[in-house]
């Protein structure tokens, strides 16, 4: 249950102690596909949201972490993932650009 009751801690320093481990490999394949990207924060952000919502959650503490246990197989297979949701993304942000300022 969602909860907005005061916590014993400071809930913001846990979010300084994981990521998913999709999110900076997602921005760098934005970045590498699509020149509006490097320029365009608004359109690169819209582009990584919908493409890590086509993605399972990785949460790690550090990178390393997952370079780790993966073999080369399995990032290959990270690798076309992202490709794939990278690209659906583009064209989804790129189709659907201003509809919702109507």
């Amino acid at each position: 249950m969602l909860s907005h009751e005061r916590r014993p801690y400071p809930l913001e320093m846990d979010f300084d102690h994981f990521h998913n481990f999709y999110e900076r490999l997602v921005v760098d394949a934005i970045v590498r596909t699509d020149e509006d990207a490097i320029t365009n924060s608004d359109f690169r952000a819209d582009v990584a949201c919908v493409a890590l919502n086509h993605l399972p959650p990785r949460y790690v503490r550090h990178d390393v972490d997952m370079s780790f246990f993966l073999s080369p197989q399995e990032y290959a297979e990270i690798d076309k993932k992202i490709s794939k949701a990278v690209k659906k993304a583009l064209s989804h942000v790129r189709n659907n650009r201003g509809r919702h300022s109507e």
